[in-house]
C-alpha cells in the first residue's frame, strides 16, 4: 500500500458500550470477528457505523482465545490456524454483505499479530485464511518489516506498514510489553506527538489507536487532528 496520506486505523468491536465517536475519527476500523472478541451482534453494530461514517472496514482475527482476550501465544497448526482466521474473516464478511459494505483491510489482533510478524509459517497460515475468505483486493495491516510483510509481498498483496500512536516501543522497534510501566500512552498529547513522529518519517502507512486504551476517544481526537493537519499542509 502506498499513499501520501497516512490512516488512522482503530482496532473496535471489542468492549460493550464503545463509542460511536471513535468510528468517526477512523480511516479504518479493524473489527473483532470472535477469536478473542466480537459477536454477530457487535460485528452487526460495528459495520453499520462504519457505513454510516464512511469509514473502512477491517477484519481484526486472533487465535481463538476468548478467555485471554488473544493476547496468550499458541501452538496451534499452521491448518487449524488457516481455518480459523478464514471462519473469523468469513464471519464478518457475511455480516458485512448483508449490509452492503465489504472488508478492504485485515490486521491480525495480539499474539497472532507478534507472531506472524516473526514467523513465516504463521504469516502464510493468516494471510491464506485471509485471502480464502475475503479474495486478493485485501490490504494486509501489519508491523513494517518482518515475516508478515515478506509474505504479503511473496503472495502480492497489498501491505499497509502500521505504527502505534498510544503503545511505547522497545529499540528494536517492537512494541513494549503491555504490562510493563509505560507500556500504554495514555496522554493524548504524548500520542499526538508519537503520531507526528511516525508520520513524519515515511517509514509507514497507517498509525494504530487501540479502542480499548483507557481516554481513546481523546486520544483518537489527538491523533486524528494531527493527520488532517499534516495532509493539509502536504
Amino acid at each position: 500500500m502506498t499513499s501520501e496520506r497516512v490512516l488512522l486505523n482503530m482496532d473496535l468491536g471489542e468492549l460493550s458500550g464503545e463509542a460511536e465517536e471513535l468510528y468517526e475519527l477512523a480511516d479504518i476500523a479493524n473489527v473483532a470477528c470472535g477469536g478473542h472478541a466480537g459477536d454477530e451482534a457487535s460485528m452487526r453494530r460495528a459495520v453499520g457505523l462504519c457505513r454510516d461514517h464512511r469509514t473502512m472496514l477491517g477484519a481484526h482475527p486472533s487465535y481463538p482465545d476468548r478467555e485471554g482476550f488473544g493476547r496468550r501465544a499458541s501452538r496451534m497448526s499452521a491448518s487449524a490456524l488457516r481455518q480459523s482466521v478464514a471462519e473469523q474473516c468469513a464471519l464478518l464478511a457475511a455480516v458485512a454483505r448483508a449490509l452492503g459494505q465489504s472488508v478492504a483491510f485485515v490486521k491480525p489482533h495480539g499474539a497472532l499479530y507478534h507472531a506472524a510478524g516473526v514467523d513465516i509459517a504463521t504469516a502464510g497460515a493468516l494471510l491464506q485464511g485471509a485471502l480464502e475468505s475475503l479474495g486478493p483486493s485485501i490490504t494486509m495491516v501489519g508491523p513494517p518489516d518482518g515475516a508478515l510483510a515478506e509474505t504479503a509481498a511473496r503472495h502480492e498483496v497489498g501491505y499497509a506498514r502500521e505504527g502505534f500512536a498510544d503503545r511505547a516501543m522497545r529499540a528494536d522497534g517492537s512494541l513494549a510489553p503491555r504490562g510493563g510501566e509505560g507500556a500504554l500512552l495514555v496522554d493524548p498529547a504524548a500520542a499526538a506527538e508519537r503520531a507526528r513522529e511516525l508520520a513524519s518519517s515515511g517509514s509507514i502507512e497507517t498509525i494504530c489507536v487501540h479502542g480499548d486504551t483507557p481516554g481513546a476517544e481523546k486520544i483518537a481526537l489527538a491523533v486524528r487532528r494531527v493527520l488532517d493537519a499534516i495532509r493539509a499542509t502536504a
